[in-house]
């Protein structure tokens, strides 16, 4: 069972977590839900498209302007609060490494902390368990916040993602984290060429046999434009493969831009797996 502000899922339902960024620069829509109202617009899609949580981000992941920790908080904090109000049953996270604003925005109703570089600031996790909401728990590689890699090299690197991912989530619940919110994020892009990232997916199962629930950020990343030779505008289709490969193998949430796409395939997953009934099934029997 995985358990995120008032929802609580069930161990083989997937989960979509819709990607809503606050940044003038996000590499993906540049800019496009920066301001409130197309911000606001967006969650509201997400939702009806079936997205059961909504992440909101206030920094780019990637170099560019520098961004403070208070001006994170300007552009996160009062967005949460105000989806809070509109949206009380929805699950909210905030993409952040830095402790300062993982205080601001649960106060202000968050209920996941999406750590994506690997507990840089271990004080997050320590905000986390204080106020009981959930986190995520990523492989980055040791690499600092909003850095690209450079020629980085792993024995095993899928050995390296469990020892750091199990390693985080322990040291969770060992503070407090419920372990019934704790997830692991095998971290594709992050601290890995393309070749790390396509092995990460490919030995997804062995993330999933650890026994936490097993989240992926794939969309339109660079690992599948690399694989497919496409700019970030073309890695839909790319992306929803590596989606359907990683629902297969047992990933349990999915942080993406393409919403509806994602539930298709979601649910096209589950019911060929035997988890799912078919929508409608009229053909042969009429």
């Amino acid at each position: 069972m995985l358990r995120l502000g008032r929802r609580e899922f069930a161990a083989r339902e997937p989960v979509i977590m819709a990607i809503v960024n606050r940044t003038p620069d996000s590499f993906y829509d540049q800019g496009a839900t920066f301001h409130d109202e197309p911000a606001l617009a967006r969650v509201e899609q997400a939702v009806a498209d079936g997205a059961a949580i909504i992440d909101i981000g206030g920094v780019k992941a990637g170099p560019g302007d520098e961004v403070s920790a208070e001006e994170e908080a300007r552009r996160t904090v009062g967005f949460v609060a105000e989806v809070r109000r509109r949206f009380p049953d929805v699950v909210i996270s905030v993409d952040t490494w830095r402790h300062e604003v993982g205080e601001a925005v649960c106060e202000a109703g968050a209920d996941l902390l999406n750590d994506a570089w690997g507990g840089v600031d271990p004080k997050l996790a320590e905000v986390a368990a204080r106020y009981g909401v959930g986190l995520v728990c990523t492989h980055a590689g040791g690499a600092e916040p909003r850095t690209r890699p450079h020629r980085v090299t792993y024995d095993d690197v899928m050995a390296d993602i469990l020892k750091v991912t199990v390693g985080l989530a322990e040291r969770a619940v060992a503070l407090g984290v419920p372990r019934e919110s704790v997830l692991i994020d095998p971290g594709h892009d992050f601290g890995k060429n393309t070749r790390h990232s396509l092995e990460a997916t490919r030995r997804l199962g062995e993330m999933v046999e650890t026994g936490w629930p097993v989240l992926v950020s794939l969309s339109n990343k660079d690992f599948v434009g690399e694989t497919l030779d496409r700019p970030v505008k073309e890695r839909v289709l790319g992306t929803l493969a590596t989606t359907a490969v990683s629902a297969w193998l047992g990933a349990q949430v999915y942080r993406v831009h393409e919403v509806a796409e994602t539930r298709q395939v979601l649910d096209m997953v589950a019911t060929i797996a035997g988890h799912r009934e078919p929508a409608v099934a009229r053909r042969g029997l009429a």
